[in-house]
């Protein structure tokens, strides 16, 4: 999707304003998006949205002086007054030794085809039908007892990115999604539950009524939970909620934490933190990946890097900024908004598949406990000490012997890094994904 215009020459000409006006450096950005969402509940269509954007972020340097401002506001009158206050806060604001554009040499050159956007966009009538098939088949799902209904929705937006540096290009890129949630039970002894798919293609999201059947048999499978006492046991995360642990990690490696010694691991880089099995990797290259992106916001080139290799950090996640403030290269993970400078993020993250079947992942545990749901965030970024409410089902013998509420898990980051084992059961869905995990050692606390 590109407008009608080239927006990389609408940039250019705002970086040379800001040029004349008085600024050493600058880069700009254009996003402009497209959305339509639809909700349908109980058998009837609730909402349909649809909203377009168009917005412009411009970032002038003047020494170690940043300033960030942005407009919605295109007109050539509003662009020049853009650039006067950009320039005119850059003047005041106090210094940053570490802000800066690339050096030409690191720019990204070859960009690589990541397949990134659907051209098509769907009709309202194809997002009811989606819609529909999921609520219906959830439904239809004896025990189902009401209704929090489905939502389905697609996007579209065009990202340019110029500097002053010479950096210049574009990409666009798509989403689709369908997330259904459903209750089961009466009265004070309801369970919900929800089911989920997102692709950046539409022909590439799990079938509806497969989400629909799935969301109502997790909400039937939840009724009359059991209390458990306190204990110490193996702990399962089914993959959904395994994918948090990997958010974890992303936050503990993330340059600008690490910049500011407020992590966990900022000191354990080349160090085993993982089983020697455990592989996790950040592919920004990914064909059709949800986070997938060519260059990252500062024009450095992405690539495929295991930030966990053979159980041992080999990276940090870095921009620019917080590269210089540790003394190294820019790893391409540089993102930002219209109106914020750039900082590190994660694009395409997912722990590499394990030997392991689920199944035996459970087999030999006498007692332990199955976890389908998080709740509230109880995870200290500088310590690592990690508590969280949770639900799922205990394990006896290894089978599921009942479903579990209201309890808490507990432990440390790097102990529970230090004792995972990885499933083989793998699926691209979230953007953040994993395995089935175990966690030997963990705290249960119940009644």
């Amino acid at each position: 999707m590109k407008p009608v215009f080239d927006p990389l020459d609408l940039l250019s000409d705002v970086l040379a304003k800001a040029v004349a006006s008085g600024a050493d450096a600058a880069d700009a950005v254009y996003v402009d998006g497209k959305s339509l969402s639809l909700t349908y509940r109980l058998g009837k269509r609730e909402q349909l949205e649809r909203s377009e954007s168009t917005d412009l972020g411009l970032r002038v340097f003047i020494g170690k002086r940043q300033a960030v401002v942005s407009s919605s506001d295109l007109s050539a009158d509003a662009l020049t007054g853009l650039v006067d206050r950009a320039v005119a806060m850059a003047r005041v604001v106090p210094e940053d030794p570490y802000c800066g554009l690339a050096e030409p040499a690191d720019l990204a050159t070859d960009v690589v085809e990541i397949d990134g956007c659907d051209a098509g966009e769907p009709t309202v009538e194809m997002l009811l039908e989606r819609a529909a098939h999921a609520e219906d088949a959830a439904r239809a799902v004896s025990g189902v007892t009401n209704s929090e209904g489905a939502e389905t929705g697609w996007g579209v937006s065009y990202h340019a990115i110029a500097a002053t540096n010479g950096f210049a290009r574009a990409y666009s890129r798509s989403r689709h999604s369908l997330v259904v949630s459903v209750l089961a039970g009466d009265g004070t002894a309801m369970e919900r539950d929800y089911d989920y798919t997102s692709a950046v293609h539409g022909e590439d999201l799990r079938d509806a009524a497969e989400i629909g059947r799935s969301a109502g048999e997790k909400a039937v499978g939840r009724l009359h939970p059991n209390k458990v006492s306190s204990a110490q046991v193996p702990v399962i995360y089914e993959p959904r909620v395994a994918a948090s642990l990997l958010g974890h990690l992303s936050a503990a490696i993330n340059g600008a934490a690490v910049a500011r010694g407020t992590t966990f691991l900022k000191d354990k880089l080349d160090t085993a933190i993982f089983p020697g099995s455990v592989n996790v990797i950040d592919d920004p290259l990914r064909r059709r990946g949800l986070r997938s992106r060519p260059f990252d916001a500062e024009g450095i080139p992405t690539r495929r890097q295991a930030v966990v290799d053979g159980g041992k950090l080999r990276s940090w996640l870095l921009d620019l900024r917080s590269a210089r403030q540790l003394n190294m290269a820019s790893t391409g993970h540089a993102a930002r908004g219209i109106s914020t400078p750039p900082s590190p993020s994660i694009t395409n993250l997912y722990m590499e598949p394990g030997d392991t079947s689920p199944h035996d992942l459970i087999a030999d545990i006498k007692s332990g406990f199955f976890v389908t749901e998080l709740i509230g965030f109880g995870v200290n970024g500088v310590t690592g000490d990690y508590s969280r409410g949770a639900g799922g089902f205990w394990i006896e013998d290894g089978q599921f012997a009942y479903p579990v509420s209201e309890v808490t898990i507990a432990g440390n980051l790097l102990q529970m890094f230090a004792n995972i084992t990885v499933a083989n059961d793998l699926e691209f869905r979230y953007g953040t994904d994993s395995p089935t995990l175990r966690v030997d050692g963990m705290t249960v606390a119940g009644r």
